[in-house]
């Protein structure tokens, strides 16, 4: 008999910056105890960097619109999926790449961070409307 995988877990958020930190505390604690041990630290701020980059290039009212956010294990790796409603062109403007901010600068180093941290990371277009940001950190052991 196959392996039953486990669900994903599935959170909504309104687009509002107080979701970042609820979103960031969603993570925490729908990881496993021993996961929480060596990757909590991490996936909460790979979590932080992709809701606020949706927040903030995503979505436009608080009260209308909705980020989501997936969680699961596969493949050796735990995975994080954030989804805005935003029109991101596929390769335009607007499409979430890692820039170079100058030393200056206040922000633009979201996605630095997320490629720095992630084992890989990718965006998806959604199929009606929006984007998915895909980022997945390995287990102990994994690689």
């Amino acid at each position: 008999m196959p392996e039953i995988p486990l669900v994903p877990a599935h959170w909504r958020f309104p687009a509002h910056p107080a979701s970042v930190s609820r979103a960031r505390h969603a993570v925490a604690e729908a990881l496993p105890k021993d996961v929480r041990t060596h990757l909590g630290s991490d996936i909460e701020l790979l979590t932080s960097e992709l809701v606020t980059n949706a927040l903030r290039h995503g979505t436009r009212s608080a009260h209308e619109e909705l980020v989501e956010l997936v969680l699961w294990p596969a493949e050796g790796h735990y995975w994080v999926a954030v989804s805005d409603p935003g029109s991101h062109p596929p390769g335009g403007t607007g499409t979430p790449a890692v820039a170079h901010p100058g030393a200056g600068s206040e922000n633009g180093r979201g996605l630095l961070l997320v490629d720095r941290l992630a084992a890989a990371w990718t965006v998806r277009p959604r199929p009606v409307r929006g984007i998915s940001v895909i980022a997945g950190l390995p287990l102990a052991g994994h690689g």
